[in-house]
């Protein structure tokens, strides 16, 4: 039986019209960027946040400072006073149990065509890593006893690697399982991105239920606060009504616009560096810094300093200190990464995913992607401007590298992460140009 009245249309324009106004309605206009007590990074997945917690955040913040598996697990837990950073992939629908007025949001943005490729990557890479069982009932009862007897987080944890890798796992097996019953290993097909035998194609991925529901326009929803593992009571309908209307999605991507540009602090952008000087030629793949607000409900008055400001890492912090530390962790991290890449997908082979590959894709299956994403292609678009005129005031007064050399050294007059967040688009991508990066696949 249909849930909703017969005029269907009018009642999911008024149902996501409400949820659209209930959103912003305590918005303020006016925001002095400061930061919070608690710094929440909202992780849209596969836009290089790994990197960016492990090689940047965890060199302000002391593990004692970490919300309980802020990284991992989806769901908050509050356990922990006086945490002050919180980064999971939770979307912005989390700041509701969050201390209002003394939350600060970041996150980051990549260019979503990279991003769904990124997605498809990783949802193979990780479910390959089951084909070393002999058969998906025992990959499955495996993985379930490895999860009970231990206290660590599995990818299978965590959103929304949780609904996309056993959706990839059970759909690697089946293709194996078909290969071994025609009795021959033999591919028809060179395009990684399309070979059938021995894993599901791209198009059919990105057009499956599965990816509509999750990777589909999924920095945007994510930002709106409306994905599948919302804090909101109304988001299960308002996500039916804009999935089964598309011009609907217009209320969301408003209130994820509004959003950023009413908390955006600084943005940084890859395609926007000719005037930050490098020794390097190579542009790394990261694409937007955007720190946010969630102070909604302050009515003007900044929250003064907490007494645990004394906790953040108070240690000297030079420009070039950071880049060495920078590089350091993120050539460490590029290494376990390849490794694990390397072994997964000899799983698949001759599957193999690769730069040259991606760009050998048809021109039909890339319009595919842009025309089911077109809502994060806008908002990545509206965020590069809003970049462009904030690159362009701060740079007129704040990009000296002297001056930056200085401020990052911290004293009592100035607290280290203003300083940060101040400074951060050039420091960041300074850091990434000189070391050459390279960005989560």
């Amino acid at each position: 039986m249909n849930a909703f009245p017969i005029n269907d249309y009018e009642h999911c324009e008024n149902v996501v019209k409400k949820w659209a106004t209930t959103s912003l309605k305590h918005e303020r206009k006016e925001d002095k960027h400061t930061l919070k007590d608690l710094l929440f990074f909202l992780h849209v997945p596969r836009t290089g946040g790994r990197t960016y917690f492990h090689c940047f955040l965890k060199k302000l913040y002391s593990s004692s400072l970490e919300c309980p598996r802020s990284y991992d697990k989806l769901r908050f837990d509050p356990r922990k006073e006086k945490c002050r950073l919180l980064v999971t992939h939770d979307d912005y629908s989390i700041t509701s149990k969050l201390p209002r007025g003394r939350t600060s949001v970041v996150t980051i943005l990549r260019n979503p065509i990279d991003r769904v490729f990124s997605t498809y990557e990783f949802s193979v890479e990780v479910a390959a890593r089951f084909l070393v069982h002999p058969n998906l009932s025992s990959a499955t009862q495996m993985t379930d006893r490895l999860r009970s007897k231990t206290r660590g987080v599995s990818t299978l944890d965590i959103w929304p690697w949780r609904y996309l890798v056993p959706w990839m796992r059970e759909d690697l097996f089946a293709r194996r399982d078909a290969r071994k019953a025609r009795g021959t290993n033999e591919v028809t097909s060179i395009d990684p991105y399309n070979m059938e035998d021995i894993v599901m194609p791209l198009l059919n991925y990105i057009n499956d239920p599965i990816a509509h529901e999750i990777v589909r326009n999924g920095a945007t929803f994510q930002i709106a606060g409306l994905t599948n593992n919302s804090y909101l009571p109304k988001s299960h309908e308002v996500r039916h009504c804009v999935d089964k209307y598309h011009n609907l999605g217009n209320y969301v991507l408003q209130v994820a616009k509004i959003q950023i540009w009413i908390r955006c602090f600084l943005i940084a952008n890859e395609y926007l560096i000719a005037s930050i000087p490098s020794r390097v030629s190579h542009i790394p793949n990261f694409s937007f810094l955007a720190r946010q607000k969630t102070n909604s409900d302050e009515k003007g008055n900044e929250t003064t300093s907490s007494s645990d400001d004394n906790e953040v890492k108070q240690e000297s912090m030079t420009v070039g200190k950071l880049m060495d530390t920078y590089e350091v962790c993120i050539s460490g991290l590029r290494k376990t990464q390849t490794r694990r890449s390397i072994a997964s997908l000899k799983r698949i082979s001759p599957a193999n995913f690769t730069k040259e590959a991606r760009l050998r894709v048809p021109q039909m299956v890339l319009q595919q992607i842009q025309l089911l994403n077109k809502l994060d292609l806008e908002l990545y678009e509206y965020a590069q401007g809003i970049f462009a005129k904030q690159h362009k005031q701060a740079s007129e007064s704040l990009f000296d590298m002297e001056t930056l050399g200085s401020i990052f050294v911290y004293s009592g007059g100035i607290k280290l992460w203003d300083a940060c967040l101040w400074t951060m688009p050039f420091v960041l991508l300074c850091i990434f140009l000189f070391v050459n990066a390279k960005r989560e696949r």
